[in-house]
């Protein structure tokens, strides 16, 4: 496949010659493909390789969703504008195709033969309602009478009745009748796994005689439904049915300099997701040719676009359900999360008015966060809270906790990112319960999103107002806290204080300010944060020429903006050694010779979600490192509102920098590295060396950066 473009420049001084970048779809591709490769990784207990197996499916889906979605648009209105690797639209697609389709067929394989059958062996089966015995058979009719049957409207194709139309992601069962006058027909059954679950759990007393372990045994709803099908055709004979499921273009735009109410805007356009247009129809192997033909045409698909899936289960994010199953021997064993020893003495202000404190989650429980804003909610003291907010998930005791402190009569005011992403409904919700409450809620900015993530609180101490902050890679978001890996800081400086007051300042109201006392900041066009970023790369580069110890290492999601590129390949040329992490995408081209052979990039996948910003320049010996919410891409950069800050405490920065960033650099387990042709290798421990695996290095010494 040749989508990475894996030649080298013919001028390697011109650092945009396109084959110097790698294609972002074509990277993302090769981190979903890591992700698969973990299902597959026996040394992940059984559910926990089903999950990422689940977790695959879900970014494939969203894949199709945005990007490939995205591509198709291009070609549709003839945009000509190509990508740092030169790539048209029309070719990328080509190149997806290539890579998707086979990667697909090897995520079948790893359910059907792989984790399916090591499910068996240890009692959790799936089962075909024909292949059980009929007393069996009859429990899931009187189930599919009463549990299901009610649910289900069938919609049939023919010269009185208009195609159906097939919502994005939902399962659907294409039912052939045959018609006594019209021959075969075609009618369309939705799966109503919005409402049901997809997998039926059989009662324990009905299994007993089927195996000698019956404590987990699950048939599939489309199944149920297939197998009581004639109850919804009566009297017609049914020649088969088959499932399909349809992904749809769910990149909604938004036009707010037309909108007269950004929410009411965003949450009228949130229900096109379910109607754009089809970017893919996956269907399974048996279903007849014509009934492909009639998906694709009635959907406007190309053959290109239709995925035939050889295990029979589509829609296998679903298979996220079964790791609810009650077998923690087939999980990952629990941890004890660390809590800063300072709080048990004293509370939170005290602890941070006393030094910055630093937080590695999931390794340091994210409930001191949430005990950051329910403190000042109750703090007779606390006259102000201010708080941004991007995913902060369902029944969040954050927004809990800052209603609390309007019922408490504070001054609360709180930006949520209407715009963020798959979260715009729920988002909308909390929007709406904190304006009640009684907080000055503001949707976000025009033509940015807000992805900073801060938490200021205005305490009284002595007659004089004093600022504590809370600052963070990740969201506030107790759920995704325990599976993510984020760095945060509690920091009562009050330059730092002062600019997130500015900040919030500019958020809520208009400001032309652009440099600020410590943070780093981007705010669309007015930013500085690009220029910053690559005026301390230059800085390293200086520092090189003249004492040759430059050094830089990053730790990121993903890497994408061409002048950021540049200013790193820049670097390399001058013999600055540097590491990055990237987890997920990466467009830099590491050794190429004469432009890139100084960076080594490393991806690590594992029990946890890297997504860590680390910014470290060695400057010398005076070394400086900066965290925050942004990414080095185009979007982060351009067109949202991000920032970054500094960690100034030496104990803090030293153990950011050779126990965090150092361990995660030098995995020897779960890190692969890159390299120029955009593939990735598994990175070996040394002969003689141990095997680190910097997650479970860091759940066995968590907490030690409190330790000062």
């Amino acid at each position: 496949m040749n989508l990475a473009n894996n030649q080298h420049p013919s001028n390697p001084l011109n650092l945009k010659d396109k084959t110097l970048y790698i294609n972002r779809e074509f990277s993302l591709i090769q981190f979903n493909r890591r992700v698969l490769e973990e299902a597959t990784n026996l040394s992940h207990p059984l559910l926990e390789r089903v999950k990422f197996l689940s977790i695959f499916v879900s970014n494939v889906d969203e894949f199709m969703m945005i990007r490939v979605s995205g591509l198709l648009r291009q070609i549709y209105d003839g945009v000509l504008e190509r990508p740092p690797d030169g790539l048209t639209p029309t070719e990328q697609i080509q190149k997806i195709l290539e890579a998707i389709i086979p990667l697909q067929a090897e995520a079948c394989q790893c359910w059907g033969m792989d984790l399916k059958p090591a499910l068996e062996k240890e009692g959790i089966f799936i089962h075909k309602c024909k292949d059980v015995e009929p007393g069996l058979q009859e429990y899931l009719r009187k189930y599919f009478e009463k549990q299901t049957f009610p649910i289900l409207t069938p919609l049939t194709f023919d010269g009185a009745h208009p195609f159906p139309f097939i919502s994005n992601l939902s399962l659907n069962l294409a039912v052939v009748i045959n018609h006594p006058t019209r021959g075969q027909v075609f009618s369309r059954v939705k799966v109503p796994t919005g409402t049901l679950a997809r997998f039926i759990r059989i009662p324990n007393d009905l299994m007993i005689p089927l195996a000698k372990n019956p404590e987990h045994h699950y048939v599939t709803l489309e199944d149920v439904i297939a197998s009581n099908i004639e109850m919804l055709f009566p009297g017609m004979e049914i020649k088969g049915t088959y499932v399909f499921r349809v992904t749809r273009d769910a990149d909604i735009e938004i036009e707010e300099d037309e909108a007269a109410d950004l929410l009411t805007a965003i949450e009228s356009r949130v229900g096109q997701r379910r109607i754009g247009t089809p970017s893919r129809i996956e269907v399974t192997a048996a279903m007849p040719e014509w009934i492909r033909d009639l998906l694709s045409t009635k959907l406007r698909l190309m053959p290109t676009q239709i995925y035939i899936s050889p295990s029979g289960l589509i829609g296998m994010n679903d298979l996220m359900e079964l790791i609810d199953i009650d077998r923690p021997d087939l999980k990952n064993v629990p941890f004890r999360v660390s809590v800063p020893a300072c709080l048990a003495k004293d509370s939170l202000p005290a602890a941070i008015s006393s030094n910055d404190l630093l937080l590695y989650h999931p390794y340091d429980s994210f409930g001191t966060v949430v005990e950051f804003v329910q403190q000042a909610a109750h703090d007779p003291n606390v006259l102000a809270i201010k708080q941004t907010l991007y995913r902060s998930g369902k029944n969040s005791p954050i927004v809990h906790a800052l209603i609390e402190a309007c019922e408490e009569g504070k001054s609360v005011t709180v930006l949520i990112e209407l715009k963020a992403r798959f979260d715009e409904v729920n988002n909308i919700e909390w929007a709406r319960v904190l304006e009640r409450a009684g907080a000055h809620v503001i949707y976000g900015v025009a033509g940015l999103k807000v992805h900073a993530k801060m938490c200021m609180v205005v305490r009284r101490e002595r007659n004089k107002l004093r600022i504590y902050t809370h600052m963070g890679t990740g969201n506030y978001n107790a759920a995704t806290a325990c599976i993510y890996a984020d760095l945060s800081m509690f920091t009562c400086d009050p330059d730092i204080g002062a600019d997130i007051a500015d900040l919030f300042n500019a958020l809520t109201g208009y400001s032309k300010k652009i440099s600020y006392r410590k943070l780093l900041v981007s705010y669309g066009t007015m930013g500085m944060m690009r220029e910053d970023l690559i005026a301390k790369i230059n800085r390293e580069i200086e520092r090189q020429k003249i004492h040759g110890d430059g050094y830089l290492a990053f730790k990121l999601n993903a890497l994408v903006d061409t002048e950021c590129i540049i200013a790193l390949y820049r670097a390399s040329q001058a013999g600055v050694k540097i590491d990055l992490v990237v987890r997920g995408v990466c467009c830099l081209r590491p050794e190429v010779p004469g432009v890139s052979e100084n960076i080594r990039v490393i991806s690590i996948v594992g029990r946890f979600l890297e997504h860590t910003r680390v910014y470290y320049f060695r400057n010398g010996g005076d070394e400086e490192v900066l965290l925050g919410s942004a990414d080095l891409m185009t979007r982060n950069l351009s067109r949202r509102v991000e920032i970054l800050f500094p960690v100034e405490n030496p104990y803090l920065r030293n153990m950011i920098i050779h126990t965090i960033l150092e361990t995660h650099i030098k995995d020897t387990v779960q890190a692969q590295l890159l390299h120029s042709d955009g593939s990735y290798e598994k990175v070996l421990p040394a002969e003689g060396e141990e095997p680190l695996d910097s997650q479970k290095w860091m759940m066995e010494h968590c907490g030690i950066w409190h330790d000062y």
